[in-house]
């Protein structure tokens, strides 16, 4: 007889409990091999002044188990207090964010019927570092940082999951034409490692565009990989117009950890009514069930559930008269898929899961690392001013003396507007000032950077943050503002 596995579970709020009970009794009663600890998380939690919503013992059963079972939560109206799921995803280093989004035609109604696509999201990089800074009256700032690592172990676990999932493509959306370097380097890693799977299929599309296709032709995709806030936004718009985002499960994956849930909120309002649909937890269930092996179990449960809608047994969110045959609550929409237990669907597809869903990511060969050369050949300093225009501020700064250092350029937002720049161009109050060296491919000291500073200080400018300007083996490692 095989061990149990142990996992974590958290009931949430608003209608979490209500989907959590009706996906334990749906899970427990196809004989998954499971004991639970029980954790608290949400509102709660926040409200007695833990701004993160999860109190420090619950990481204690987290390490535990490693296995985590979530449902929504509600976040508290107001400033400081931080998402449950970004601290649980940092915290675990759960990687990847997998949403498979499947219509179900004709039981749920779609303007896609044949949509069966699977959003592979990076969880940890992008905006959602949440690096944030007010530097100006005018002017707020959001930091975009991606990896080199963070994002050959998204990339790479897309093309896992298509060969584990007999997948036969794997896109990729980005915005490389604006963010160069960011979204650029998404792209050339997603070119190095789809040349190590020649099997299958790949593509690169501009997150636009390649939005507005999926919302249109989403069965031209397969696995679409992404960074975090593409992702984030276009898993719930794929979730959506498969019928309902109310039916999504997801996987948060690791190389230690998992969590899964429902992609869909706490919806406080509907709570204690016995009205919420459990499906996308208790899809979210399936997917755990696969990860710890019990890929027998997952299969009755999908296969069950299936059923469950052909047989129009709806709850509220998805009936619909002439196609839903019976309207009914949470506690007996779980009823009706657990009395339907080893039954298998008759039009929709059958799952059957196997266990080599549960292969680990294949990892690089390690290769000895060659560190670029890194030569520091400027810098650029930003100020917070609002005296007079751009040709004002680049005569006044022409007259600060510096070391070595020269003023090449000064742009606002991102354009460049000194010199020659448009009287027409709207300017803010904060200036990027662009120093490089007076004798052209010489290197900058800090000494150099450090005496600039100082002038400008002393001439009375309010310089409000710096970046220095590298070159890697001779490529520049910095944008130019355009004109």
């Amino acid at each position: 007889m095989s061990k149990n596995t142990l996992i974590t579970v958290a009931y949430g709020d608003g209608i979490g409990p209500e989907i959590m009970e009706a996906t334990l009794d749906i899970i427990n009663a196809a004989g998954a091999k499971i004991d639970i600890e029980t954790i608290e998380i949400g509102e709660k939690v926040y409200l007695r002044g833990n701004d993160s919503g999860i109190e420090p013992g619950a990481w204690d059963s987290l390490r535990r188990t490693k296995v985590f079972l979530k449902a929504p939560i509600t976040t508290p109206q107001g400033g400081g207090f931080k998402s449950l799921n970004v601290t649980t995803r940092k915290t675990l280093g759960l990687y990847a964010n997998v949403r498979p989004c499947v219509s179900y035609h004709p039981y749920v109604s779609t303007k896609h019927p044949i949509m069966d696509v699977v959003i592979v999201r990076e969880n940890e990089e992008d905006l959602y570092a949440g690096i944030e800074h007010r530097q100006t009256e005018q002017v707020y700032q959001c930091l975009k940082l991606i990896s080199r690592p963070g994002t050959e172990k998204i990339v790479r676990y897309a093309f896992e999951y298509a060969v584990i999932n007999n997948r036969k493509k794997v896109s990729c959306f980005v915005k490389d034409n604006i963010m160069k370097m960011t979204d650029g380097l998404f792209h050339s890693i997603f070119d190095e490692i789809a040349k190590e799977y020649p099997q299958i299929e790949n593509e690169v599309w501009i997150v636009d565009i390649g939005a507005a296709k999926m919302a249109d032709t989403p069965e031209k995709f397969d696995v679409i990989v992404m960074e975090n806030l593409y992702g984030d936004i276009l898993s719930d718009v794929a979730a959506q117009i498969t019928g309902s985002v109310g039916l999504a499960g997801s996987a948060n994956i690791g190389e230690n950890f998992a969590m899964f849930e429902a992609i869909h909120g706490s919806a406080p309002k509907r709570a204690g009514q016995n009205l919420a649909n459990p499906s996308g937890l208790m899809l979210g269930a399936v997917m755990m069930l696969n990860h710890i092996g019990q890929v027998d179990i997952a299969s009755k449960v999908h296969n069950a559930w299936l059923k469950t809608l052909e047989e129009g047994i709806h709850t509220y969110d998805i009936f619909k008269e002439g196609v839903s045959k019976e309207k009914v609550g949470t506690k007996e929409f779980a009823k009706a898929v657990i009395a339907r237990l080893g039954e298998k669907p008759s039009t929709l597809k059958t799952v059957e899961y196997k266990k080599s869903e549960k292969k680990e990511v294949k990892k690089k060969e390690e290769k000895k690392l060659i560190k670029a050369r890194k030569d520091l050949v400027g810098v650029d300093v930003f100020l917070d001013w609002s005296n007079g225009s751009a040709d004002d501020l680049g005569e006044l700064l022409k007259k600060v003396k510096s070391d070595g250092l020269i003023l090449t350029q000064i742009s606002n937002r991102g354009e460049k507007v000194w010199p020659d720049g448009h009287p027409e161009t709207f300017c803010t109050d904060h200036w990027r000032c662009r120093y490089v060296a007076a004798n052209t491919g010489q290197r900058v000291s800090h000494t150099q950077v450090l005496s600039l500073l100082e002038k400008i200080g002393e001439s009375g400018f309010d310089f409000i943050k710096t970046e220095h300007l590298y070159n890697f083996d001779g490529v520049a490692g910095y944008s130019h503002a355009t004109s």
